[in-house]
Formats: C-alpha cells, structure tokens, sequence
C-alpha cells in the first residue's frame, strides 16, 4: 500500500513542480492570460523605438514653425513672406525631410497593423495610440489641409496683388493646422515611448 502511493506521488509530483504530467509553463507553452511578446522584446522594441525617433523629430519641425518661423514669415512684408515660404515649400520636399515624414508614416502605419494582429502584451494600447495619433493627427491634416495651401501659394506670383491678399489667410490656416500637427506627432512620440517602457 505505501508503495502504491509513492508510486502515485511520483507520476502526479508534475502537478505541483511544472513539469510534464502538470499545467505549469513548459517548452512553447504560455502563461494562462498571457497577451504575448512583450512589447520591449525583439522586433517590438525595435520598431517602437524607431516610431519614438521618427514622430519625435517630425514633432521637433513642425514646433519650430509653430513656435517662430510662421510668426517670424508673418512680419515681413507680404511679398517677401510669400516668396520666402514659397522656398521653404519646395525645400521642405527634399529626400532629408520627405525621408523623416514618409518614413515615419510608413513606420506607424506598420507597427499599427502587425500590433493589432499579433497583439504583443504590454504596451499595446499604447502603440495603437501612437498611431492613431501620428497618421490622423499629423500626416491626415497634412495632405488635407496644409497640402492643399502650399499648392494654392505656389502657383501665385509673390509680388502679384493676389498672394498679398492670400497671404494673412494662408498663415492662419497653415499654422492653425500645423499647430495639430505638432501636438499629435508630439502626443504620438509619447505613446512610442510609454509603450516601449511601460
């Protein structure tokens, strides 16, 4: 009889240790509610890392020409405002910055969709954010809003008495929209980084 039992604590002890006859976390076996990855292991923290960089530096341009170089365009005369923004448009599409925007969009737009998929476990909600914030927030009210007036400037003669009518209402517009710009690739630089450390 004391043999028997033994026997039957030696085959159940798995129950107890984790080991094969239990329920205990062995060989690709998960913790019961655990969500996965974490989001600062492996391909997570990468890209999370590079979305902190990516929306940070877009955040970093866009409160410059919040802060003072709209303010400081809005001083000259009209002409030259207009003449100087117009450069600073064609410049602006230059690979240095389109490079830093589209990929930072890209960047966002990935890291959105394969954490909705797989849906690691901390930090999640964070990354989703993050991009919610960056794609409706800063590159939405780009292409919809601050687009469409760079365009509408550029084709206007700098010294012409249209671009001096235009102007007053092109920086209020700009700047309004840029203003959103700002704080949501700012807000999404947050997130990145709540999600990356949280």
């Amino acid at each position: 009889m004391g043999a028997r039992r033994s026997g039957m604590v030696r085959r159940g002890g798995g129950a107890f240790t984790g080991g094969a006859g239990g329920r205990g976390k062995g060989p690709g076996r998960k913790d019961e509610g655990d969500g996965g990855e974490d989001m600062g292991d492996g391909p997570y923290a990468v890209l999370t890392a590079l979305g902190v960089l990516g929306t940070g530096l877009v955040a970093g341009v866009f409160c410059a020409f919040s802060t003072f170089v709209m303010r400081g365009l809005a001083a000259l005369p009209p002409a030259r405002g207009v003449a100087a923004m117009q450069a600073v448009n064609v410049a602006a599409v230059r690979p240095p910055f389109m490079a830093v925007f589209l990929g930072t969009t890209v960047l966002s737009a990935v890291l959105t969709v394969v954490t909705l998929v797989m849906w690691p476990g901390e930090g999640a909600v964070a990354s989703v954010v993050g991009g919610v914030l960056y794609l409706g927030g800063s590159f939405g009210p780009t292409v919809a809003a601050n687009i469409p007036r760079n365009e509408r400037l550029a084709r206007l003669d700098a010294g012409g008495a249209e671009a001096a009518v235009y102007w007053p209402e092109y920086v209020r517009g700009w700047t309004r929209w840029n203003h959103v710009r700002a704080l949501a690739s700012a807000g999404a630089a947050s997130v990145y980084l709540l999600a990356l450390t949280g």
